[in-house]
């Protein structure tokens, strides 16, 4: 199953660093934090990926193309400009990267990378975030209910719209802003099946607003409820909580 993973918008309030480079490539310990997500993918198995570019994508290319340049020693014969990797970290995974526009909405991106995704259930997550949410588990449970679409459905820390769900986990509609602690958010880490693709308008918007509107009245996204550790980097505040989680060794989102 293949994973999508958009990687494209500006990242304004993180501004701090996002006027350097892309947010995904902003790194939490010595990797990016897209390096950490794609981890937490690959421990449960799942290697192939399709990231959604647009704002400074031609970094993130670079950064897999040089993949062992960034992540290994080496000696370069400067005679024959030859490179010999020593102890070359590696990783088992297919990544196709696609340039999904700068200005794109997150439904855009997802149309423009369809043909990579195929027709069997993939899976879609922000290249932002970072959880201990039980990916394997989430698999069985989208592949349980049979309906098109399931969101992760995640606890916030009182900033976020609302999800409203009924019986059997279905969700019924999206609310703004709320501060009751029993509501939950759009955690991301969703599993859809291709059938999703008919529920992408050809306007460009965001895949947060009319699509998934559209898949919860139509009785097809079903919630996911993850009561564990869940983490959006979208402030420099953000950013030093997960470094401070990282340097403690133990990150709650590191299963590899």
């Amino acid at each position: 199953m293949k994973v999508v993973i958009f990687a494209g918008g500006r990242g304004t309030r993180l501004s701090e660093e996002t006027i350097l480079k892309p947010k995904p490539m902003v790194e939490i310990g010595t990797k990016p934090i897209l390096w950490h997500i794609m981890k937490m993918y690959s421990a449960h198995g799942f290697n192939e990926f399709v990231i959604c570019l647009g704002y400074k994508g031609y970094m993130i290319k670079e950064w897999f193309a040089n993949y062992h340049l960034h992540n290994s020693d080496f000696t370069i014969d400067m005679s024959n400009n030859q490179i010999v990797y020593h102890r070359p970290h590696q990783e088992n995974w297919k990544v196709t990267l696609v340039d999904t526009g700068w200005e794109s909405g997150t439904a855009k991106r997802l149309e423009l990378v369809k043909e990579y995704v195929g027709k069997e259930d993939f899976m879609l997550t922000y290249g932002d975030g970072v959880s201990d949410v039980d990916i394997s588990a989430l698999v069985d449970f989208h592949k349980d209910h049979g309906k098109v679409a399931t969101i992760t459905a995640i606890k916030p820390e009182g900033r976020f719209g609302a999800l409203h769900i009924g019986e059997q986990n279905t969700v019924k509609h999206f609310a703004e802003k709320v501060d009751n602690e029993d509501n939950r958010i759009n955690g991301g880490f969703f599993v859809l099946k291709p059938e999703v693709f008919n529920y992408l308008p050809k306007e460009d918007v965001m895949w947060e607003r009319e699509p998934l509107e559209k898949l919860a009245k139509a009785g097809e996204l079903v919630a996911y409820q993850h009561d564990g550790f869940w983490k959006a980097m979208d402030t420099l505040r953000d950013k030093i909580q997960l470094e401070e989680l990282w340097n403690r060794n133990n990150p709650p989102w590191k299963k590899w």
